[in-house]
């Protein structure tokens, strides 16, 4: 069946489940305000264990991941980002379980072609594209640095 984008757009959007905006937004809100409690409240336990100021952004930055990693290991990370969407692509998390979830789906390939191979299939683009944009960046301010 041959359609042209118009066509194919009325057909989709008579067809495509309306998406309830408002509680979708409030879901992601909430889910994403409690990560980010979650961080602060490890910063705060962090710094009342006398742990310096320099390592607890390192400390709760690594709490985070491990946590997301062990969540999206035993099925739940999955759920919550069901029920919350964007809620839960807080950068650190969100890049945690996009490394997390391709190297449990593949481990049955083994760890060299399952895990190896696929650990960085949904993050990699993210690396590849943040250093390249980060460099570009880079060179612009060097350069509006040096002749302005």
């Amino acid at each position: 069946m041959n359609t042209d984008s118009g066509t194919y757009k009325k057909y989709a959007d008579a067809h495509a489940k309306k998406s309830p905006l408002g509680k979708d937004c409030a879901r992601a809100f909430l889910v994403g305000g409690a990560i980010c409690t979650l961080a602060q409240g490890l910063t705060a336990l962090y710094e009342w264990l006398k742990i310096d100021a320099e390592n607890v952004g390192a400390l709760v930055s690594v709490t985070l991941i491990f946590l997301t990693a062990l969540l999206t290991g035993i099925g739940i990370f999955d759920k919550i980002a069901k029920f919350a969407g964007a809620g839960t692509v807080v950068p650190i998390t969100g890049f945690a379980n996009a490394v997390a979830s391709p190297a449990i789906d593949t481990k049955g390939e083994g760890f060299v072609l399952g895990v190896g191979a696929k650990i960085f299939s949904i993050a990699g683009p993210v690396i590849l594209y943040g250093t390249a944009a980060g460099a570009l960046y880079g060179i612009i301010y060097w350069v509006c640095i040096t002749l302005f």
